[in-house]
């Protein structure tokens, strides 16, 4: 797991379900566990598993969260999982709303709780898919300054961004610019998750659910922004999908990232003894395919990269990687 980022989603969630008096526990949890699925280089090395285990029924890191929290980590002996309550269970399977089409990981766990993944989840859940837009949104800002991807001059363009800023260079016109920087994100996050709280309350109250149960069969979406604060973060998304996650700079990164995921899942399908004791399977290559994807997706990035190294060959990546 990524802890930073994910610290920082559960610090925004149990604010959040604080405000709205939710079980805040519940969604701490959720909101740290939801990256737990996370192969090695986020969603680069989801796209190669994905494409390495596509006769295999394919990978998802949500799917894979689920694997993970009911059959793979088995430190009791008596039973394989974490012995998760069926809403933590729940909410990490649905947190992005109802599943109409499980993966195989995701129906083989659903198969043995029943997540009723037709329906929407609790709030908690909700909320905590909330946080994490909210948590990624403004860590990438920051994160794509330092990393010199994203200019200034052309951040503070975006609506959400002029907006918050103006009002810093009003209260603070001595302020140093990178403690300017801090309290833009700091001020935005606070203006997001006003946001959030005072439109969820709206929208249960006009649903007039009073309980769980009654979220789950709501039919919609219950937590999330206003209309007019959604226009301004889609804006911001755009900015950065264009700016940031497709930036040309980051295209050949993402390429060896993938290749190393890639050789790293074609080393260990042809030579299976290479996997450590415990995890070599004998049955079908389905069974052996999705061992191996279990295998490299619990690795962090620097293990994956040692093992490439070891196995197959250098790696060219920067070195701050």
């Amino acid at each position: 797991v990524r802890l930073p980022p994910s610290s920082e989603v559960a610090q925004i969630g149990r604010t959040v379900a604080r405000g709205l008096g939710l079980y805040e526990d519940l969604t701490e949890a959720l909101c740290l566990a939801r990256d737990l699925g996370h192969p090695p280089f986020g969603h680069a090395g989801e796209d190669a598993l994905q494409a390495a285990m596509e006769e295999a029924g394919g990978f998802d890191h949500n799917a894979h969260s689920i694997r993970l929290v009911t059959k793979l980590e088995a430190p009791n002996p008596g039973f394989d999982g974490l012995n998760l309550s069926w809403e933590a269970l729940e909410g990490l399977a649905k947190h992005n709303g109802p599943v109409s089409s499980p993966t195989w990981a995701m129906a083989e766990a659903n198969s043995g709780f029943d997540l009723e993944l037709g329906s929407w989840p609790s709030l908690e859940a909700q909320v905590a898919a909330a946080a994490d837009d909210i948590a990624y949104d403004n860590h990438d800002i920051d994160d794509g300054i330092r990393a010199g991807l994203l200019h200034f001059d052309d951040l503070v363009e975006v609506p959400l961004v002029r907006r918050h800023w103006d009002a810093i260079e009003r209260r603070h016109p001595g302020l140093s610019h990178e403690k300017k920087l801090r309290a833009l994100v700091r001020d935005q996050i606070g203006t997001m998750v006003g946001d959030l709280i005072a439109e969820t309350r709206r929208r249960v109250a006009d649903a007039g659910v009073e309980s769980s149960d009654e979220v789950r069969s709501a039919g919609q979406q219950l937590a999330g922004s206003s209309a007019a604060l959604a226009e301004e973060e889609r804006a911001l998304k755009r900015f950065l999908y264009e700016r940031l996650y497709n930036a040309p700079e980051l295209l050949p990164i993402r390429a060896e990232a993938q290749r190393v995921v890639s050789g790293l899942f074609a080393a260990y399908r042809e030579r299976p003894a290479l996997l450590p004791e415990g995890w070599f399977r004998e049955e079908d290559e389905v069974v052996r395919s999705r061992t191996i994807g279990d295998f490299i997706a619990g690795m962090t990035d620097r293990f994956a990269l040692a093992r490439h190294e070891e196995l197959i060959g250098s790696v060219d990546l920067p070195d701050r990687f």
